[in-house]
């Protein structure tokens, strides 16, 4: 079973920075994009960013200039670097990767983490 764990949320100041990361763990064939979003309180759940297998990214508008996504292949492991936070960046972080589980396999499914939060508060 290919799970994904999120390690890094918690309480920072505004203007401050925290580094997420997300390790996908099982056994698998490929790990291809993923992406990190995000729900704040009485929200949807929006986009924040993806990353390709060859390192391509995406950005919601609320983020970009700030967040930067990267990823670790060998280690298969993402990451979401903020800065300049926010307290409107406050909301639960979750990983999210498609991933071809089997060579055989036509596609890839979705799995995602199980979150974690970041509180952006003085």
């Amino acid at each position: 079973q290919v799970q994904l764990v999120e390690y890094g949320g918690g309480l920072v100041q505004p203007g401050g920075s925290l580094k997420l990361s997300c390790k996908a763990s099982g056994s698998f064939f490929s790990l291809n994009a993923m992406g990190w979003y995000r729900q704040a309180p009485g929200k949807e759940r929006e986009l924040v960013a993806t990353i390709t297998s060859a390192r391509n990214t995406n950005y919601g508008d609320s983020v970009k200039g700030r967040f930067t996504i990267s990823r670790d292949n060998d280690k298969n492991t993402v990451y979401l670097q903020m800065n300049s936070l926010k307290s409107e960046d406050t909301a639960v972080y979750y990983c999210n990767a498609l991933i071809k589980i089997s060579y055989y396999d036509a596609g890839n499914v979705a799995v995602w983490g199980q979150g974690t939060l970041v509180t952006v508060s003085s």
